[in-house]
């Protein structure tokens, strides 16, 4: 089940932060083991630049931040480093602590919750692009390096089974928003309890689209359940959902277009600590080609294979990069 969701809110990220930091701190992370993989370099690595450096990947504890972590430490594994996986962090807040301080060395964050959440800003920034620079330049203070990001976007949308859409034909939120005024009985909604009442969910949306849904039509649930009940009930017409959810296109779903820019953009990008790209700066060039070919739709048919099919996100990492031709086994 995604994550991001949990992470959202900047003033309870803010009120951890001590207190996590402390944790970390005392603690190492001691937990993690050696990424053994028998890799050698592909399209990247050749020459072997991070030969003899000791570097350390994290992510967060849900699969697609899992499976691009561990794409990281497979990278740096075949350009000849050795690599301690400490992937699969509880939340967001740990492993993002353990990049800044420096128990960790990089990982996969997402440019949205590190503007909202990290950075404490309140109003995202349209373009994806402009959305990363700024959070590139200011969390130079905080001691954590950006690279450039992806265009896989794991963000809110609203998803509608193809039987149900046949139908109405909803291709846009704005589309929600007219059928909901036509006809507000039609418009049923499974969300989670947070997206139900924080102003960056179902309250803002309905404000930013001048949507009109009954609170008898609005039903909470767990997020995995959600998939579920809008691909095979009739109790949800529209469901919450993040638009890298290999759920989708396993269930059959349509995503609908939010046409006004509502929701932020949460573009993966690898995050660094600062002083590593600073002593490895051949970090940036052996990442950035694996970024570019990471899209909002290859997200969603690798997380498929962990959330659908149960393969495990190491394997699934492994074979997407020896795929492309970025790594090759040993």
């Amino acid at each position: 089940m995604h994550k991001l969701a949990a992470v959202r809110t900047a003033a309870v990220s803010a009120a951890l932060l001590p207190l996590l930091a402390v944790t970390l701190g005392g603690c190492g992370l001691k937990s993690g083991s050696p990424m053994v993989d028998d890799v050698v370099p592909g399209s990247v690595g050749q020459g072997l630049p991070l030969k003899g450096a000791s570097l350390t990947v994290t992510s967060k504890n849900f699969s697609e931040n899992i499976i691009l972590g561990q794409m990281i430490g497979l990278v740096f594994k075949a350009a000849g480093a050795e690599v301690l996986d400490r992937t699969n962090l509880p939340g967001s807040i740990s492993a993002r602590e353990a990049v800044r301080q420096g128990d960790a060395d990089a990982m996969y964050e997402y440019t949205g919750t590190a503007w909202i959440t990290y950075l404490g800003h309140d109003k995202p920034i349209e373009d994806p692009y402009k959305q990363w620079e700024a959070v590139r330049d200011a969390d130079v203070r905080n001691g954590v390096a950006w690279l450039p990001p992806s265009t896989l976007n794991n963000t809110y949308t609203l998803a509608i089974s193809k039987k149900n859409n046949a139908k109405y034909g909803l291709k846009t939120m704005s589309d929600v928003a007219r059928l909901s005024n036509e006809n507000p009985s039609a418009v049923t909604v499974c969300v989670e309890n947070e997206f139900a009442s924080r102003e960056d969910g179902l309250p803002g949306m309905e404000k930013a689209y001048g949507m009109k849904i009954p609170a008898g039509n609005v039903m909470k649930m767990d997020a995995g359940i959600i998939y579920t009940q809008v691909s095979k009930s009739d109790s949800c017409l529209l469901g919450e959902a993040f638009t890298t959810d290999g759920r989708i296109k396993a269930m059959d779903l349509d995503t609908l277009v939010d046409d006004r820019h509502f929701f932020p953009n949460y573009n993966a990008a690898p995050e660094l600590h600062a002083r590593t790209l600073a002593e490895h700066p051949a970090i940036a060039g052996l990442l950035d080609p694996v970024t570019k070919r990471l899209t909002t739709q290859t997200a969603q048919r690798l997380n498929a294979m962990v959330d659908v099919e149960g393969r495990d996100p190491h394997d699934v990492a492994k074979e997407w990069l020896v795929g492309e031709g970025f790594i090759k086994e040993g």
